[in-house]
C-alpha cells in the first residue's frame, strides 16, 4: 500500500445531494446470488447505476473496457485469470478507473496485495449491504476504503513486521496456523509447498521463541492478527504443536 494512503472506516459519507449523472459501476461476480444482492443494494442507491455485470474476470476486462465505467466492483475469485493481474492491468488499460474490491477473503496479506496492484476499495462480503455504497462514493473521490476487520489486520501485520521482524508471509502463516489450519491446508491457500510453509514455520518459531500451536495463538490474538475468539480447529493427526 503507498505510503500516503489512508485506511478508512465507516461514516456518514452518504451522498444526500446526488449528480446529475450517476456513478456507472460494472459489477464482477461469480456467484449469481451475491451478484444479485449486491445489483439491488447499489440499485436503491440513487446516485450510482450498475452498467454491466460479469461472471468472470475475462468478461470484466471486456466490459470495462466497453463500457469505461467509474467504478469497478470486483470479486477477486473468478474465473478466467487472476484478480490481482487484472487490477493492475486495467489501471494501465483504463487509469481514470477506481477499483473496489468486494471479496470474503479477509487476509491483511491478500488485502495488501490488491491495493498495492491499484485497488482503492476493500469491502468484505458479510458488510456489503452496510460499505460498499459508501467505499464506491470514497473510491471516485480518490479516498480509499478498508472494511475496519481487515484495516486492523493490515495495522497488526505492520506491527509484527516493525517490532518483530517478521515478513508479511511469516505474518500470514502465523494467522493460519492460529486459526488452526494445518500446513498442507496452508500451503494449498498461499498457493505454496507444504516445505516452504513448514521453513516459514521453523522461522516464525525461531523468530518469536515459540515452539507449541498454543503459544502461537496467544502470541496471534496479542498482535490482533485473529479475533478474540478464534475457535481454532483441531490439530489433525501429525500436525505437531
Amino acid at each position: 500500500m503507498s505510503a500516503h494512503a489512508q485506511l478508512a472506516y465507516p461514516s456518514s459519507d452518504r451522498c444526500s445531494c446526488p449528480a446529475s449523472a450517476p456513478t456507472s459501476v460494472v459489477l464482477a461476480d461469480d456467484h449469481r446470488v451475491m451478484r444479485r444482492g449486491v445489483r439491488l443494494a447499489l440499485e436503491r442507491e440513487r446516485d450510482l447505476e450498475v452498467v454491466a455485470k460479469a461472471d468472470d474476470l475475462r468478461t470484466a476486462r471486456h466490459l470495462v473496457q466497453e463500457h469505461v465505467p467509474d467504478v469497478l466492483v470486483l470479486d477477486l475469485r473468478m474465473p478466467n485469470g487472476s484478480g490481482i493481474e487484472l487490477i493492475g492491468r486495467l489501471r494501465v488499460e483504463v487509469p481514470g478507473i477506481a477499483i473496489v474490491v468486494e471479496t470474503t477473503e479477509d487476509s491483511p496479506v491478500f488485502a495488501r496485495h490488491a491495493l498495492d496492484a491499484g485497488a482503492i476499495g476493500y469491502v468484505l462480503n458479510g458488510n456489503a449491504d452496510g460499505e460498499l455504497a459508501l467505499a464506491i462514493r470514497r473510491a471516485v473521490r480518490g479516498r480509499q476504503y478498508v472494511s475496519p476487520r481487515v484495516a486492523a489486520g493490515l495495522d497488526a501485520v505492520r506491527r509484527a513486521a516493525a517490532e518483530d521482524g517478521l515478513s508479511e508471509r511469516e505474518t500470514e502463516v502465523v494467522r493460519l496456523i492460529a486459526l488452526g489450519h494445518t500446513s498442507v491446508e496452508i500451503a494449498a491457500r498461499l498457493h505454496l509447498s507444504t516445505r516452504t510453509v513448514e521453513t516459514y514455520r521453523a522461522r516464525v518459531q525461531h523468530k518469536l521463541g515459540l515452539a507449541r500451536r498454543w503459544e502461537l495463538v496467544q502470541y496471534a490474538l496479542a498482535r490482533h492478527l485473529i479475533g478474540p475468539d478464534p475457535t481454532p480447529r483441531p490439530a489433525s493427526e501429525g500436525d505437531s504443536d
